[in-house]
């Protein structure tokens, strides 16, 4: 999603230079595939937006995986850009990495400060690898490595997996099933009570290419919308967006993750950037992909 986002906007900047590889082209967890394919093409310019990524469930039930893939990516990635001449890595890591109990909106200052959100600490972990990575090859070896943090994404390309997927391409799918079944109420997890906020994956790319513009970035930046929504909230706009008319009901049983997770944009708002799309455009556009993808039968679901 977040790569195909930034080679469009790319595209409509007129980059036509770009070296694209799939996951089954280039091995990102393998160190060898990784640095053949740095040795090999000489990239000036990186923008890491691969990981192994998903909701509650997925970061549950797959811990070692979360950790171990998106850790092996990220030295791989980071160290063979600096062998091989990269002139500057831009790594994409996720606001997850901050703790549980941070201070909202949360500041970049935050991270290491407490204990990790538990239901993401193996995702969370392994992105502060990467972060810190760029942090530490950029002051070692004076190389332009630096970091970005989204906030929770959405738009055209997300995973719609009914297990796997993050809340709102999760929300999307079912509520449009239960349109499509005529069904008369929609489970959601947890309580709806906690706060979440929203950017879409277009406005991400638009930040991330505002980024490569500046000479000196800061070492990371948040990038958000700067505003957030309840679970609930969420799900009843994204059942209007929809054509969803039943009821929504709350499975108290299931976790509710962290309760408040708001991202303090300031710092990138300094530098010149700001978001554009709004949470009921960007709901609109997404529905739409949404069903643009199903019928092309291109649906991630994985």
């Amino acid at each position: 999603m977040v790569g195909s986002a930034v080679v469009r906007q790319l595209k409509n900047l007129g980059c036509n230079n770009l070296l694209l590889r799939t996951s089954d082209e280039v091995d990102l967890v393998s160190q060898s595939s990784v640095d053949d394919f740095f040795a090999e093409q000489r990239p000036d310019i990186v923008v890491f937006a691969a990981a192994r990524v998903g909701g509650i469930h997925a970061n549950s039930t797959y811990p070692a995986e979360f950790i171990y893939q998106n850790l092996a990516m990220a030295v791989n990635a980071v160290h063979a850009a600096w062998r091989h001449g990269t002139t500057r890595f831009l790594f994409l890591g996720s606001t997850c990495i901050y703790p549980r109990m941070a201070p909202q909106p949360i500041p970049e200052d935050a991270l290491m400060t407490a204990p990790l959100e538990a239901t993401n600490e193996a995702y969370a972990v392994a992105k502060i690898a990467g972060l810190k990575l760029c942090e530490f090859y950029r002051r070692q070896y004076g190389v332009l490595f630096h970091s970005a943090m989204p906030t929770n994404l959405y738009g055209p390309g997300d995973n719609y997996h009914p297990e796997h997927s993050h809340v709102l391409p999760a929300l999307i799918r079912r509520f449009h099933e239960a349109k499509i079944s005529d069904a008369k109420s929609v489970t959601i997890w947890g309580t709806g009570e906690p706060l979440r906020e929203f950017l879409h994956v277009d406005d991400l790319a638009a930040g991330i290419i505002h980024l490569l513009s500046l000479e000196h970035p800061p070492d990371s930046v948040n990038i958000g919308s700067g505003q957030e929504v309840s679970i609930l909230g969420l799900a009843r706009m994204v059942a209007e967006t929809v054509g969803f008319t039943g009821t929504i009901d709350t499975d108290r049983s299931r976790p509710n993750g962290t309760m408040r997770k708001l991202s303090d944009i300031s710092r990138i708002r300094d530098t010149g950037w700001t978001p554009k799309i709004g949470i009921l455009e960007g709901l609109q556009r997404t529905y739409d992909s949404f069903l643009r993808e199903a019928e092309n039968d291109t649906l991630r679901a994985v």
